[in-house]
């Protein structure tokens, strides 16, 4: 039991990236302008600039940059019909010199930005992409930053959760507990699932809010094991991961009373990651999101034959940019780069599955719901494969 605490007390500072993968900076809210679209010409390579950060301090910006860039040109071979001229400018990881990479690839002619990573640098490239009416598809998964030209690829809260809260209330799940750490990330994950119980008919019967801490958790677990009881809550949807406070709510929550099924652990991260965690008692039988893992599995199988590596888990949202481009560009219109355009209700189909861009700057991808038994990730409903059936 020590050890799982001293593990988990370590990694609770880690939440916030945990959470939100892109690790979102904080940025001023700037009102930028609704960009409609450059013109292109379809006859010709289409210039696409792709903002990542090399020449970062930060520790690991480097291996995210290459990954990314390598899926943005295994995207671009498997392209049928359309050239894309790949730009590649380093951000440094900073949201000054982002905004400086997006002016010069605007002004050397870009038609696209692909990027940045972080969500700071994110609305700063828009503003200058905005300037020549430039439209950006962000790696960063922050709804804040989100509007104008500015559309975000990364998957969000809202999407994770309604896709959750939507198949646990079809199973009968509906008496929803929420149980976040004292943290932004967590705060905005449990707003996010607050808002898929209202838009789905369930009923949130109890929140509890928990200090990320060992001793705050460890202090958390008995008034939340009693108020799942005494509210007869049949779900309890959780915003801390297993690098978080999560591996100490699956071993002490069921000492005390509280095991899914009964109620259902549902998990808004993926509670496979790390692959230990599938050995973990506790977890068993809980519920996550997942992309479309046979796209996913597909896709780091041919990254991994042509680079000779795995993909950064981040790696897929640069396919998937460069997959709605060309997607796009292939129709032939010289408007295919327009807001109007980004946004078609169909959307696009990418290595993680189907997605599509919302007229708000975020987006709507298909998940599959998973579970995990014997040790296993076992599909319990799979991701949509098209807008507008089931799972949406």
């Amino acid at each position: 039991m020590f050890a799982v605490l001293r593990v988990a007390r370590k990694s609770l500072s880690k939440l916030v990236l945990a959470l939100s993968f892109v690790a979102l900076a904080a940025c001023d809210q700037i009102a930028v302008p609704s960009a409609g679209g450059p013109k292109i010409n379809t006859n010709a390579p289409v210039p696409v600039a792709l903002l990542v950060p090399y020449e970062s301090a930060q520790g690991g910006d480097a291996a995210v940059a290459k990954s990314l860039e390598n899926a943005a040109r295994l995207a671009i071979a498997d392209l049928d019909g359309v050239q894309i001229d790949l730009r590649v400018y380093a951000t440094g990881g900073q949201a000054e010199r982002a905004n400086a990479a997006a002016t010069r690839a605007v002004n050397e002619g870009a038609k696209i930005i692909l990027g940045p990573l972080y969500g700071g640098s994110a609305k700063l490239a828009g503003i200058a992409a905005a300037t020549k009416g430039v439209n950006v598809l962000s790696f960063s998964n922050n709804p804040a930053i989100a509007g104008g030209n500015v559309f975000i690829l990364g998957p969000t809260f809202d999407n994770t959760a309604s896709r959750l809260v939507s198949y646990a209330a079809s199973k009968g799940k509906r008496n929803v507990m929420i149980v976040s750490g004292q943290s932004a990330a967590e705060a905005a994950g449990a707003a996010a699932i607050k808002g898929a119980i209202a838009r789905s008919g369930a009923n949130l019967v109890a929140e509890q809010s928990v200090e990320l801490s060992q001793q705050g958790v460890v202090n958390a677990i008995r008034p939340i094991a009693n108020t799942a009881k005494s509210t007869g809550a049949d779900a309890i949807f959780f915003t801390s991961g297993n690098d978080g406070a999560m591996p100490l709510f699956a071993q002490m929550l069921p000492e005390n009373g509280i095991k899914s099924p009964n109620p259902q652990f549902i998990g808004l991260q993926r509670l496979n990651v790390p692959s230990s965690a599938l050995s973990v008692p506790g977890l068993q039988g809980s519920w996550f999101a997942l992309p479309d893992q046979k796209l996913a599995t597909t896709f780091a199988n041919r990254y991994s034959a042509a680079y000779g590596a795995q993909p950064h888990a981040l790696a897929g949202l640069a396919y998937d940019g460069i997959a709605a481009i060309g997607a796009l560009v292939q129709s032939g219109s010289s408007d295919a780069l327009t807001a109007q355009a980004l946004t078609r209700n169909s959307g696009f189909v990418g290595v993680n599955g189907v997605f599509r861009l919302r007229s708000d700057g975020t987006n709507q991808r298909g998940l599959s719901v998973a579970t995990i038994q014997n040790n296993q990730v076992i599909e319990i409903d799979p991701a949509p494969r098209a807008f507008g059936g089931a799972g949406f």
